[in-house]
């Protein structure tokens, strides 16, 4: 089945991860993804590692596991945008376009003449969308960001880790990128919106997403929080500021997590745990009360967990369907029979190593492939075949190559 995007073509200037992950998704959704790399060096990412892939015959290649995860599905093609060869080959290849992708520095584009205004000239229906730290206005659009960086601006990190005065406490970024991550699929977003508005109006347009927007967004019911009271929300450890009681425990053998989410999932709760006290408190009955008892009822909960072996008590937790799990290891995420079963891991064919690991996107169609069956490219791999069906001559490309401009 051909892929739900698969009449788009996807012009990707893009690199590290936020561009990435956004044309990855598009490209795992069908679309035709053309990756402009650097000649020599490409995507950033490429030598972030190790770990590296190892060839058939166990040697280290070039391509690391950070670029492995999110370039999935891609053509590449190596460009040099500071030649005038290299940007009018960009202009070209964008007159035939879709969509651009692109995170570079704000006005780095335009010294090449290949910002939007620019190229909504060649190609009026282009949706060109431009992803930054900051945006493409206020004081800081010049400024470079990275996932890090953001994390501590956006405010993330003042609500994650323990709490203060415990031991471990302080501001804790999350283990993965998450605002890169977000960011790119709020560009995806963008861009599908901007696609749906180019059938209305047969015109394209402009997406600008900003890192900093993104986790700002993102703070979400924490922001609401201040907002309504003017309070400053504080870090809880693995506790939630609103819902209780949703923590870790530990139990005899190894801990777990409770995630209860309203009043009839605690009263299950302490009918699971055979605790009739607690399941009579009044205090406890609704979550506002459990809230306000917080401490009282966390350490109560302690002492039950601590008596069980976790597969017993997940066991008694499931029969009365209360939220609850293991804290797996990532090991053990793909163990897990849930992860099996949905095959969120696979492999694709590699040419230098005959297969590599994957981890499929986590979007399924009834009537449509969402998985892309190519593995990330070797760089500048697909130059000569772009070129040409971009109309130029074995000639002309010999000449792009002796000059530098790819």
């Amino acid at each position: 089945m051909p892929g739900p995007l698969s009449h788009l073509t996807v012009l990707d200037l893009s690199r590290v991860m936020a561009g990435p992950w956004a044309s990855q998704v598009l490209a795992d959704l069908g679309a035709t993804v053309i990756k402009v790399e650097q000649p020599g060096t490409g995507d950033d990412t490429r030598g972030w590692g190790p770990p590296f892939l190892t060839d058939k015959d166990g040697n280290q290649t070039r391509e690391s596991g950070y670029f492995l995860a999110c370039n999935r599905g891609k053509q590449s093609i190596t460009v040099n945008l500071k030649a005038p060869e290299g940007q009018e080959l960009v202009r070209k290849l964008a007159a035939r376009s879709d969509i651009l992708l692109e995170n570079f520095k704000v006005g780095t584009l335009e010294r090449f003449g290949l910002d939007y205004p620019s190229l909504s000239q060649v190609n009026p229906r282009l949706i060109y969308c431009s992803i930054t730290g900051f945006g493409q206005t206020g004081p800081r659009s010049k400024q470079v960001a990275y996932d890090f960086l953001i994390q501590a601006m956006g405010g993330l990190m003042s609500i994650t880790g323990e709490e203060e005065g415990k031991p471990g406490g302080g501001p804790q970024k999350i283990g993965v990128p998450m605002v890169d991550l977000t960011t790119g699929l709020y560009s995806v977003i963008g861009i599908l919106a901007a696609i749906a508005n180019r059938e209305v109006t047969g015109k394209g347009d402009y997406v600008d997403v900003g890192m900093l927007d993104v986790q700002t967004s993102l703070l979400a019911n924490q922001a609401m929080n201040h907002l309504l009271t003017g309070n400053t929300p504080r870090r809880y450890g693995n506790g939630h500021p609103n819902i209780m009681p949703q923590q870790v425990f530990a139990c005899q053998d190894g801990y777990m997590v409770l995630a209860v989410g309203n009043d009839g999932q605690f009263k299950r709760l302490c009918e699971a745990l055979e605790d009739t006290e607690m399941l009579n408190d009044e205090r406890l009955t609704y979550n506002k009360g459990r809230v306000e008892h917080r401490d009282e009822l966390l350490g109560r909960l302690a002492d039950h967990f601590a008596r069980y072996k976790r597969a017993d008590l997940l066991d008694r937790l499931n029969a009365k369907d209360v939220p609850s799990g293991p804290i797996n290891t990532v090991p053990e995420v793909f163990d897990e029979p849930q992860v099996r079963a949905r095959e969120m891991r696979g492999e694709l064919d590699h040419p230098l190593s005959g297969k590599v690991p994957q981890v499929f996107g986590p979007i399924r169609m009834a009537g449509c492939e969402t998985r892309s069956r190519m593995a990330p490219p070797l760089l500048g791999a697909d130059t000569v075949e772009v070129l040409k069906a971009a109309g130029y001559s074995d000639q002309e490309i010999a000449d792009l190559r002796d000059s530098g401009a790819i």
